[in-house]
């Protein structure tokens, strides 16, 4: 008996460590302008994209900032202009809204060997056809297996996420130098689809992450007012964006449809009234290691970070981490070597996250 009550006093002293400290926030990086995205070259060096089409290389040691060239056709418009960027094997990916001329733009993907100077980039996906809108341009990156998983929205089209012959509104999956693999749904069991097409029926998934503890790849997606969700993609799927409305409205108030039926991907986690969830990673590190496993979720309107703790796509529970102190956040990255916390705000400041 006397063992059993030790073991419950040792979990209940666990449990309020995990609780009784208060993560402490640190600007280290302001007056950028309209930033979106930010990826980590070493510990100390990080790239960042700003919306205008600047990509910046900052040393956080030193806290200087350096402009790098480049050759891409970015139409700033709305929501769009160059968006995501990421770092991996020497190599930089960006997202951004290509100016496809007359007001014309579509969610691109480019890469460029990486260089201090310039970058001369090459498009490897361009999601077709082109639109004439500044909305859900998705946009984020995620590289697993040597595929390249990118988020297309829907640009404000709705129902368009249901067509599986158009790229806006879906999940997409290619090889890093752009080819098309050869296991991809349509050529399986989905012969209309475009061959490019991982999943559909997404709105303007702003987060997407690889987990390191089992290998899925998960994703958060706005909803109209109301609807915003966290779940995970899965192949030859359909989260079933305009058909469902995910416990969303439109704007004007009208019924979009039911959260979720039969047929569709269901999410993790959804949010009504909506928090304008935005960026989002599966944390591992040291700094944090209680919360090894759970989802990061950074918010616009909501102004939070949030930790959704869950297994095997079941929710489990969700905590606010901080909100209303750092503004809207846009993006989140982990520091590997660390396990510390990055935030990007859209009034153009980096923030660390450490105990």
């Amino acid at each position: 008996m006397n063992k059993l009550i030790l073991i419950f006093f040792l979990i209940l002293i666990q449990n309020f460590q995990v609780l009784s400290y208060e993560p402490k926030l640190k600007e280290v990086i302001s007056n950028l302008n309209s930033p979106w995205s930010l990826s980590f070259i070493k510990d100390s060096k990080i790239l960042v994209t700003e919306k205008s089409g600047n990509l910046i290389l900052i040393d956080l040691n030193n806290q200087k900032i350096k402009k790098i060239n480049h050759n891409l056709k970015i139409l700033e418009d709305g929501q769009g202009g160059l968006l995501e960027v990421l770092y991996f094997d020497k190599k930089v990916f960006v997202s951004y809204s290509e100016d496809l001329k007359n007001g014309y733009s579509a969610t691109s993907v480019a890469s460029a060997k990486f260089n201090e100077k310039i970058l001369n980039f090459k498009n490897i996906f361009r999601a077709e056809p082109p639109i004439n809108s500044g909305y859900h341009f998705g946009s984020r990156l995620v590289i697993k297996d040597n595929y390249l998983y990118i988020t297309a929205g829907e640009r404000g089209e709705g129902m368009i996420a249901q067509d599986p012959t158009k790229h806006p509104g879906s999940i997409i999956r290619i090889h890093l130098d752009g080819k098309i693999p050869k296991d991809n749904p349509k050529f399986k069991d989905k012969k209309e689809w475009l061959p490019e097409i991982f999943q559909i029926g997404v709105r303007n998934p702003q987060g997407m992450d690889l987990s390191p503890f089992d290998n899925k790849i998960y994703l958060t997606n706005h909803g109209a007012k109301g609807g915003d969700w966290f779940g995970e993609a899965k192949y030859g799927e359909n989260y079933g964006w305009k058909i469902l409305g995910w416990g969303g409205t439109n704007y004007t108030g009208t019924r979009i449809g039911p959260k979720w039926k039969p047929g569709f991907t269901k999410a993790i986690k959804y949010w009504v009234p909506s928090i304008a969830v935005s960026s989002m990673v599966i944390y591992k590190g040291n700094e944090f290691k209680e919360w090894n496993g759970d989802a990061l979720i950074t918010s616009l309107k909501d102004q939070s970070l949030r930790k959704i703790r869950f297994k095997d796509s079941k929710f489990i529970d969700e905590k606010i981490i901080f909100q209303n102190k750092i503004g809207r956040i846009r993006d989140i990255e982990i520091q590997e070597r660390t396990g510390k916390i990055f935030l990007l705000t859209d009034s153009g400041s980096i923030w660390s996250l450490q105990k």
